[in-house]
Formats: structure tokens, sequence, C-alpha cells
């Protein structure tokens, strides 16, 4: 096999017409790599996207081919899967405000361009779900910056747009809908699409994780505070109580009892989802 790619979290391989998609243990926030692995942090995630594209493949395909064909080094963190033409724009979908959504909100009344009612607070329930795209930034050439549905027809089209748009909603609503039967509140998530030979649009990459979504435990939420994260926010809180880190290369070692907590809440949201216990 041949790496082709090492991003912030994956290492892509070639296997003839394949893909490898090899998870680690890396964890990045603000596009910056930290230098403190999180243990097991790559087989939850690979294990959780698993489960949720069985959970979704009614709504939409996937690019998995096999998640056991792969090299016996990389069993439970490794996916087999089809090589997507990849679609330059991350799908990202908001149910609740928080994050660069709520930043975006309190200084224009609005993300991406969509407008919404005032008087929101940190951690409010939007009236609908809302599509709010951003640019795909490489590792290491900045940060991803929100795009309004205008710019995303300028770059991939109207009808790809709306497409686009459609499944992303579509995608968080029957994600919502089934991690409330958990009591797991998704408020944000980011997927990532892309076409086939064939041209048929796929889901790729990873989904629903708390490395691309906000989790929180539906019976904590507390709109006008900040909510207890079961995802790499919790990460993003730890890093910016600190002073002498500017969010660029290189990041902070992250300290043993944070990446200990950090590591629980991955626990915690996979087993809470799935039902299954983490070994």
């Amino acid at each position: 096999m041949e790496l082709l790619h090492s991003g912030k979290v994956r290492d892509v391989y070639s296997d003839g017409d394949d893909l490898v998609l090899v998870t680690s243990d890396r964890i990045s926030i603000y596009d910056v790599i930290l230098p403190t692995a999180i243990p097991d942090k790559g087989k939850i995630l690979t294990q959780l996207s698993l489960w949720w594209f069985e959970q979704l493949s009614d709504v939409i395909p996937n690019h998995v081919i096999s998640s056991t064909d792969v090299p016996a080094e990389w069993q439970g963190r490794a996916i087999r899967c089809e090589r997507l033409d990849m679609v330059m724009v991350e799908c990202i979908a908001r149910g609740y405000l928080a994050g660069s959504g709520l930043k975006e909100y309190e200084r224009d009344g609005a993300v991406s361009g969509v407008q919404l009612i005032p008087g929101l607070i940190e951690g409010s329930k939007l009236p609908d779900p809302i599509y709010t795209p951003t640019t795909k930034a490489p590792v290491g050439e900045g940060h991803d910056e929100f795009m309004t549905f205008a710019e995303v027809e300028a770059k991939v089209g109207k009808d790809e747009a709306e497409e686009l748009r459609r499944v992303t909603l579509e995608v968080y609503r029957r994600g919502q809908e089934v991690a409330a039967t958990k009591g797991i509140i998704i408020a944000d998530t980011k997927i990532e699409l892309g076409y086939a030979k064939d041209g048929t649009l796929k889901l790729g990459d990873e989904l629903l994780t708390p490395d691309s979504s906000r989790f929180w435990a539906a019976d904590e939420w507390a709109p006008g505070s900040t909510q207890r994260y079961l995802d790499k926010q919790f990460l993003r809180d730890w890093s910016g109580k600190l002073t002498d880190w500017d969010r660029t290369d290189p990041g902070p070692e992250i300290p043993e009892d944070v990446v200990e907590a950090t590591r629980n809440r991955y626990v915690e949201v996979y087993e809470r989802l799935t039902g299954d216990k983490w070994s």
C-alpha cells in the first residue's frame, strides 16, 4: 500500500482501486494538531462512524467497503473504502447555538448568511436546523471560514448546492432523532460528501463522532450556560484558558488528567449512543 495523504487525524493509503482510511489517536483543535495523543480515540471514532453509517444507510449511501479487510495492525481503526471525488465544501448542520456559530450570531445576528431570530443565547435550540457550510482549509494553511449559500452555489453550481444542503440537514435530522432516544443532543455536526465513479453522492470520512459533532447530555442541557461537552469541545475549552498559546503551530502538550477526561467523554458518548460497552 502507498501512503497518499496524512491529515490532521487520518492517514489515507492506496490499495489497488480502494482506499484504506486509518484513524490515528492524534487530536487537533483550531486546525492545529496537538503533540499529545488520546488513547483509543482512533478506534472509537472508527467504530462509532461504522455504527452511524449503518443507522443512516437508508438516507444516503456511504464509502465503506469493509471494516475487516484491512492490515492486522490497523484492525479496529481502519476502513477499506471506495475512492470518492470529495466535495470541496465543509457541510455543517446546526440545531443549537454554540461555538463559532454562537460568535457569528452575536456579531451579525446570522450564521453563514442565515438570519436568526433575536434573543438567542448560548445553547439555544434553533427554530429549525440550519445549513452553515464552510471552506476547507488544507492542513497547516489557516482555518475554515464560513460560506453563505450563495457562495456555495458559485463554487459548485445551484443544483449541487441544493443537494448538499438537503443531504446535510437530513443526516442531521435523522442523527438527532436517533440520538434523542439515547438521551443525547447533537448540537451540530460536520459531514464529508463525495461522488463515486457512477456519480452517486456518498458519505465519506467520519460520521457523527465526537470529532465532527457537538454532543450534550439531554438531561443536563441548560441554555444560557456552557454545556458539559461529550466531544472535542471540552479540549477547546481547556485550551482557551492557556495564556501562552495563540492557536497556531506548535500546539501545547495536553496534561495527563485532561487526556483522561477527554478520552472518558469519547467513551461515554460511544457507549450511550451504541449501547455497547467500550472494551
